[in-house]
């Protein structure tokens, strides 16, 4: 990736649904999929689209984050957040729905969980034998239960 482009995280019923249809919609494939999981990173209009199979989710929007070339615009990111006085959570390597991610939460109003992240991938696809998150990520993220402390992108 060599353009930030937003990160929209979806709830969705149907995953293999859903994923044909934005695979139409895009026109491109999904980058990665896993079970109950596919993410498509788009380039016109630069998008990182994520869905999380979630039927019946209260909110079809599960977060929103931005994501980032590199590690060190996610540190100057980081350093702006905090000279401007907003609350900040920095994870710089977090093993979190099948990426290895240096990732910086921001608490904001107005939005479902409360928070937006923004983060680059460090390992697209990092050995995780069990497919077991080692992060601050918890099971609820892909139900939009959780805080900034314990989700991922």
């Amino acid at each position: 990736m060599t353009t930030t482009r937003i990160q929209l995280a979806l709830n969705v019923d149907d995953i293999a649904e859903a994923t044909a249809f934005y695979t139409r919609m895009f026109g491109v494939a999904p980058h990665k999929q896993r079970e109950g999981y596919a993410n498509f990173a788009i380039e016109d209009p630069p998008l990182k689209l994520v869905l999380f199979q979630n039927p019946g989710a209260p909110e079809r929007l599960n977060h929103l984050g931005i994501e980032a070339p590199t590690s060190q615009q996610v540190t100057a990111a980081l350093a702006r957040f905090t000279e401007a006085g907003l609350e900040t959570r920095e994870t710089e390597q977090d093993v979190c729905c099948h990426a290895a991610q240096h990732k910086v939460f921001v608490t904001a109003p107005d939005v479902p969980l409360g928070w937006w992240e923004y983060y680059t991938v460090l390992d697209d696809n990092p050995a995780n034998p069990d497919g077991a998150s080692s992060s601050v990520c918890g099971a609820g993220c892909s139900t939009g239960d959780t805080a900034p402390a314990t989700c991922c992108a």
